[in-house]
């Protein structure tokens, strides 16, 4: 059951580690025979980080994950378990091109790389429509440089950089057939020191079409002298990962499939990335589809036999992995508090915390922090022309689910909203319910509404109206199993009143549902209306 506390709190780290009952598999060489042992549970995080690429640095792991048009783009998480991550910051502030001034979903940044190389964090991504870019930073926290087009294209997607022993750098990259009309096909090309250029037309190293349709994602590896190459394949809803390996570069290349659904309900279980640690222990972090949760992040032990890995558990004895619900933790000098990526936010920050994401280059006229300590100032700017429903608007400020039940719970002032302005709390994918407070010839009232195909343009309908008289609001939405979400209103944080009818949150273009806040104005003129947030609480199971 969800709990509901008093008063905000900050996001903080919460003491102590899950005991999990292990089953003793003694063919299975990274578990030991104790019979219980501190352990962790899949999924490591239950939040739409789609695409996973993570690197290791000493004894610190970096985890980045597609963002799409959201900005700021490219998440950038901290670890020093592989199991509890933390938002450091994001590579990205603002997509390069005017096209992302507004929302354009499903396009922009698709399954980033990051590398550390020479001293310095590289990521490279692909916008389908764009090209190649590239940006980089002497710290994993920033500040992160201009990103750099290094190849202008229709249809690259996925790249990821190699440097080989010689020095000789390489990109590899998939094809996306939404653009060039076809896929399955991963194409290998030299690539200037610096990272910067593409030095060749690029050799074709591996085709999937019989045996691995739509691969992509791939990872570009080596190890004992011979190169690997992880890739993503049949998929995300029902895929399996893939491993092809070589002596040569360019090939001809070997192909194994290392982890699948099997009798599990982590369906496509791939895409991801292979890491060592500092112990040398082996794993592997992938996404599973959630539907309106997004793509959750897994962590799998992979051991190695007769030069190819195998990923979770060979249940069957087919030769090939399944995903874990739970396993021991990664080796690590200490044991770490158990943390997840932030959500909680109290305003007392000068900068909004990395939580929040636009639905399009965001600008600093949309709000602030320093207009009244300790609150969210969103200002009510004119929407967009052509404006068909609240999907349209790029200052929605919104975060991804953190959890399979949670509630969040905004304290918001509405008393200088202004003739013509709306605000308050929504839940958005392709189709959105929110909690919407309007004012109109200075009378004010709260409403639910619901818009079933946002995505395409369609009216949202008003569900329930109540006239209010109070200068500000606790708005909540409480989302259960199978994110059927129910929202409420309250005057005094404690007795909340239901409004509106159950909404069954979907996902979006490649994301999840996202619950956020917005401000904007039906008034033709432009909007000095306002709303003040004082706190967006945010409560899951996992909160003590």
């Amino acid at each position: 059951m969800i709990r509901v506390v008093p008063k905000p709190i900050k996001a903080k780290p919460t003491g102590g580690l899950i005991i999990i009952e292990l089953l003793i598999l003694a063919t299975f060489g990274l578990l030991t025979a104790r019979a219980a042992e501190p352990g962790y549970c899949n999924p490591i995080i239950h939040a739409d980080y789609s695409d996973p690429d993570v690197i290791r640095v000493g004894t610190d792991y970096y985890l980045i994950a597609s963002s799409f048009s959201q900005t700021p783009g490219i998440p950038v998480l901290h670890s020093y378990d592989l199991v509890n991550w933390r938002i450091l910051t994001h590579a990205v502030s603002r997509l390069p091109a005017p096209i992302y001034d507004l929302p354009q979903p499903g396009k922009g940044v698709w399954a980033p790389s990051i590398r550390y190389h020479a001293g310095e964090f590289w990521i490279y991504w692909g916008d389908p429509d764009l090209g190649i870019f590239i940006v980089k930073a002497s710290s994993a926290a920033g500040p992160w440089g201009t990103p750099v087009l290094v190849k202008a294209a229709s249809g690259w997607i996925d790249p990821c950089p190699f440097w080989d022993g010689d020095g000789q750098a390489y990109l590899i990259h998939a094809w996306a057939k939404s653009r060039v009309g076809f896929n399955s096909i991963l194409t290998l090309h030299r690539m200037s020191a610096d990272g910067r250029q593409i030095l060749d037309e690029g050799v074709t190293i591996f085709d999937g079409h019989a045996d691995h349709p739509t691969i992509e994602g791939p990872k570009m590896y080596k190890r004992d002298g011979t190169y690997y190459i992880f890739a993503p394949a049949g998929g995300v809803r029902n895929g399996w990962q893939t491993v092809l390996r070589s002596k040569n570069i360019y090939g001809p290349y070997a192909d194994r499939v290392v982890l699948e659904q099997g009798t599990t309900n982590v369906n496509g279980p791939h895409q991801g990335a292979w890491v060592t640690t500092a112990a040398g222990e082996d794993w592997f972090i992938h996404f599973q589809d959630k539907d309106a949760y997004g793509r959750i992040v897994h962590l799998q032990p992979l051991q190695w036999s007769d030069g190819w890995p195998m990923i979770g558990i060979d249940r069957d004895s087919n030769g090939v992995g399944e995903p874990v619900a739970n396993f021991r933790y990664p080796k690590t000098d200490q044991s770490y508090p158990k943390i997840m990526p932030q959500t909680t936010d109290d305003f007392e920050a000068p900068v909004l915390q990395p939580q929040w994401q636009w639905r399009a280059n965001g600008q600093t006229s949309w709000y602030a922090l320093d207009a009244r300590p300790g609150h969210l100032r969103l200002y009510c700017p004119t929407p967009p022309q052509n404006f068909k429903n609240l999907a349209d608007l790029p200052n929605l400020l919104s975060q991804k689910f953190p959890a399979e039940t949670f509630e969040v719970t905004a304290k918001i002032a509405f008393a200088s909203l202004g003739d013509g302005g709306s605000a308050g709390l929504i839940i958005i994918g392709d189709a959105y319910a929110a909690l919407t407070v309007t004012q109109t010839n200075a009378s004010r009232s709260i409403n639910q509404v619901v818009c079933l195909d946002a995505s395409q343009g369609s009216p949202e309908t008003l569900l329930e109206k109540v006239r209010i008289d109070q200068d500000f609001l606790f708005l909540k939405v409480t989302v259960g199993r199978g994110a059927i979400c129910n929202f409420s209103y309250s005057y005094d944080d404690s007795d909340f009143r239901p409004l509106g009818g159950q909404f069954p949150a979907v996902k979006g273009k490649w994301v999840g549902a996202q619950v956020g806040l917005f401000a904007t104005t039906s008034s033709a003129a432009e909007s000095k209306g306002y709303v003040d947030c004082d706190f967006f609480r945010v409560i899951t199971d996992d909160d003590e």
